[in-house]
């Protein structure tokens, strides 16, 4: 990779941690300021759901159209987007205020795929993975810092966390507006034709290489999500642990995750390639789930987080990098904006599952269940994965 393609690999790691400093700020937040309005169970789960679901029908759109008008004016709309979403929130004075900001906040933060797209155009294959794993190594710092600097702005105020948020965005905007090149290829006609419909993510998964990573990330990011969305029942069920101490292990799992998806992927990528090292990220998802259902005591609790981190660092960018480099140059957004809008699905499905088989089955029940998806995705990626990384 040149120089040039490396200071633009930086800058869309710095821009997409930024942006999700502010998203991981507001989320930890957003359950408290909803309770004060007193909603019925279903405006609160549709409220939570909200962000992921406006993801799920935007993702392709901002990706199809990154594909057309270019990478950096999408990039820079959705961040400006997003500080507008902020201030809603921190100005939110009812539940339908709320709405709109997780509304708004998630069609402007659809743009994870329009982010990868530039990964995809500034790097050769060999150092695809890596450009991937930095975009995930990002969301998984993001989410670590951003509760803290939230838990921070809270004290000062009530608005305090949302216009802290919003000038986070904005840094990333400003970041974004000088720093950061048109990386879509010139002159390319498919670009300028494409289409700016949800037929983007259609088109994607009828192609068959193409529709079994769409597959294989809707089943693994169910999985995590369930598990992501229970943890801390489970760890109250089982361990009596204190808030403070389920934090602590969120960190834990970000932080070790962010390293694997940072520093591991690259050389397991160059040494095996995307199709080999999906079905072992996710059987050892898969084993971190079974050690997480038969933790009964610390150390294996801690193994099963390693394992969690590990097999979901090795998993995620490994989806996007195969799934790029099976993609033409002139859909890379689109193929990367349906594959957001996947995990977007599973992460509206994951909570729900978790939240259902937990309170039926017990603590056990979503890492059970998580297992099996797993199992279900490494048979799937034998089966329907080519050996080789040869673009479709």
């Amino acid at each position: 990779m040149n120089s040039s393609g490396r200071s633009t690999l930086t800058i869309v790691f710095l821009t997409v941690f930024v942006d999700l400093l502010g998203f991981g700020i507001v989320i930890p937040l957003l359950p408290l300021y909803a309770e004060r309005y007193h909603p019925t169970p279903l405006q609160f789960g549709l409220l939570m759901s909200s962000y992921s679901a406006m993801q799920f029908l935007f993702a392709p759109l901002l990706g199809r159209l990154s594909d057309r008008v270019g990478r950096r004016p999408v990039l820079l709309v959705s961040l400006l987007g997003n500080a507008a979403g902020y201030v809603v929130f921190a100005f939110a004075h009812s539940l339908a205020a709320l709405f709109c900001a997780r509304i708004v906040a998630g069609i402007t933060g659809a743009n994870i795929g329009t982010a990868q797209a530039v990964i995809a155009d500034v790097t050769s294959d060999a150092e695809r993975a890596r450009g991937m794993g930095m975009v995930g190594m990002a969301f998984g710092l993001g989410f670590v810092f951003g509760p803290a600097l939230g838990g921070f702005a809270v004290g000062l105020g009530e608005a305090a966390p949302g216009l802290f948020a919003c000038a986070l965005s904005l840094t990333a905007f400003t970041w974004a507006l000088l720093r950061l090149p048109e990386t879509r290829p010139a002159g390319d006609p498919g670009g300028r034709r494409a289409r700016i419909s949800l037929d983007a993510l259609l088109a994607t998964m009828r192609r068959p290489v193409l529709g079994a990573i769409l597959l294989l990330a809707l089943l693994t990011t169910t999985a995590f999500a369930n598990f992501e969305s229970t943890f801390s029942q489970f760890l109250h069920a089982r361990f009596a642990t204190t808030p403070a101490t389920v934090s602590w292990l969120f960190v834990t799992l970000g932080i070790t995750s962010a390293l694997v998806q940072g520093l591991l992927v690259r050389a397991l990528v160059r040494r095996l390639g995307e199709p080999r090292l999906l079905p072992i990220g996710m059987a050892v998802l898969g084993a971190g789930f079974v050690a997480l259902a038969a933790a009964r005591t610390v150390p294996l609790l801690l193994v099963a987080i390693v394992l969690m981190a590990l097999g979901w660092g090795l998993t995620n960018p490994c989806l996007g990098s195969y799934l790029s480099k099976r993609s033409a140059a002139s859909e890379q957004g689109a193929a990367l904006g349906s594959m957001q809008a996947m995990a977007s699905l599973g992460r509206i499905a994951g909570p729900v599952w978790g939240e259902t088989v937990f309170f039926r089955f017990g603590p056990p029940g979503p890492y059970a269940t998580g297992a099996a998806l797993q199992a279900l995705a490494v048979v799937l990626a034998a089966l329907l994965l080519p050996r080789e990384n040869a673009p479709r």
